[in-house]
């Protein structure tokens, strides 16, 4: 699965390497990934890598534009493969499960803010739903809270 990945690395200005092409196949396995999960997962493929190396590789990926880094309030950031697609996030509030949801309105930003300052260009809009996933919501519901 090396072939996307090295486009993606390229198409975003980046040398391709081991540990940046293992960081990309945990994340897009895993979906919504924190740094211990993408460590773990890289460690699992390629044998240790330092934590360290494993922050370069996220943080630059991020700030390329190649990953997308999702930080709910209380919670450790996560980080999906950024497509471009502007969509949104739920999160449960008991075992802090995420998954994926559809643009709100429109196509991006999907929301157009209320009295912005002029001179604002405006190209991502973050929303954060919270709830309790299916599983959380019947346990809850067994217990009889």
């Amino acid at each position: 699965m090396a072939g996307p990945y090295t486009e993606m690395l390229r198409g975003a200005g980046l040398r391709v390497t081991a540990a940046r092409i293992a960081v990309l196949d945990v994340i897009d396995r895993g979906g919504h990934c924190d740094a211990d999960e993408i460590r773990s997962g890289v460690n699992a493929e390629l044998g240790s890598i330092s934590g360290q190396a494993i922050y370069d590789a996220v943080n630059t990926l991020t700030a390329r534009g190649v990953l997308r880094r999702i930080a709910p309030a209380g919670s450790r950031a996560r980080y999906e493969l950024n497509h471009g697609d502007n969509h949104h996030h739920v999160v449960c509030r008991d075992c802090g499960r995420m998954g994926d949801i559809a643009c709100a309105v429109g196509s991006a930003p999907c929301l157009e803010p209320m009295n912005l300052e002029p001179g604002w260009d405006v190209d991502v809009a973050e929303v954060i739903y919270w709830g309790r996933c299916p599983e959380c919501a019947r346990e809850q519901c067994a217990r009889g809270a």
